[in-house]
């Protein structure tokens, strides 16, 4: 979430090395916050290659900072 949160979109692929994340992996956590309606999903082909990129949604956004403003008041409390 935090890559999506600064940047318009991000295609498997760079999800993928950045968070050095199996394609298994990222799979299940992409569909888990697709699921949840936190990010957009979308397929396209770039030539003949399939391309998934990923962007994140008003609510996803806002489940967001709700998650780093938790994270912040545990932090202060410590």
């Amino acid at each position: 979430m935090s890559v999506l949160m600064v940047n318009e979109y991000a295609d498997f692929n760079m999800l993928k090395e950045l968070l050095d994340a199996t394609d298994g992996n990222l799979a299940s956590h992409t569909k888990a916050l697709e699921k949840a309606e936190y990010i957009l999903v979308e397929k396209q082909f770039i030539g003949r290659k399939p391309n998934t990129r990923y962007s994140v949604t008003k609510l996803g956004k806002l489940e967001f900072q709700k998650h780093i403003e938790a994270l912040e008041k545990l932090i202060s409390k410590t």
